[in-house]
């Protein structure tokens, strides 16, 4: 019989391995990158790995329909297979301004924000003292961390949130680089983070507190795909 503490890595192990996207990868000459930052490029390559935001919610169709299954082992010893359904819980894309407004008529740029602001100086009122710093301060942030062309948080209760694949094609249809966008386009800012909710397992097992967690995983959208990472947390 496995002990407590081994069945729950066991099981947080098996849910990232199932809830976790593998994206198919393509490559692109860097001379065509000539007009994105070469801050998020790799060095020392005339290739650039990446992979199309389509692609990547291409993944969530099944689980997003039927329900990601995971492997958990209870305390029993019993085997269950557990089902989550995905929701967009949050995501923020950066990218250059220029891309971003020839290709999707986005203007809205990071530096309007407050988060911003703290970024370049958390104390506020210091910014107002040199204008010429707080000018410098935006521009080196800019060139870091590019634009935010995007950004959702969801509000509604879990009940009345559609599947995140649904969420996505709703978003898009107003901005549509959240199809589009190759991931050399994002700053290493982008990320996002979705929610899982359990529906069902199989075999029916009433009322194990086993099968009732939520969990929310974080993902960086990077200019790599090996950059796509799942940091999972307990919702």
């Amino acid at each position: 019989m496995a002990s407590s503490s081994s069945a729950g890595h066991s099981n947080l192990q098996s849910f990232i391995n199932s809830t976790t996207p593998s994206v198919p990868s393509h490559t692109l000459p860097k001379r065509s990158l000539e007009d994105w930052n070469s801050l998020w490029l790799p060095a020392g390559r005339d290739t650039v790995e990446c992979f199309n935001l389509r692609d990547l919610w291409g993944q969530y169709t099944e689980w997003s329909a039927y329900g990601a299954g995971a492997e958990v082992l209870l305390h029993g010893g019993d085997i269950v297979d557990q089902y989550y359904v995905p929701y967009l819980s949050a995501i923020q894309i950066y990218t250059n301004k220029s891309r971003a407004s020839s290709r999707n008529g986005a203007s809205n740029c990071w530096s309007n924000g407050s988060a911003y602001r703290t970024l370049v100086d958390p104390r506020g009122s210091a910014v107002q003292e040199d204008a010429g710093l707080h000018h410098e301060g935006i521009r080196r942030a800019q060139e870091q961390f590019g634009y935010l062309y995007f950004e959702f948080i969801e509000n509604n209760t879990p009940f009345g949130r559609p599947p995140l694949l649904e969420k996505v094609r709703e978003l898009a249809s107003i901005h549509p680089g959240l199809m589009s966008f190759e991931s050399a386009e994002l700053s290493p800012a982008s990320w996002m983070s979705v929610a899982w909710y359990p529906i069902y397992h199989i075999p029916a097992r009433p009322k194990v507190k086993d099968l009732s967690a939520c969990f929310l995983t974080y993902h960086k959208l990077t200019s790599s795909c090996q950059g796509f990472m799942a940091s999972p947390s307990l919702a």
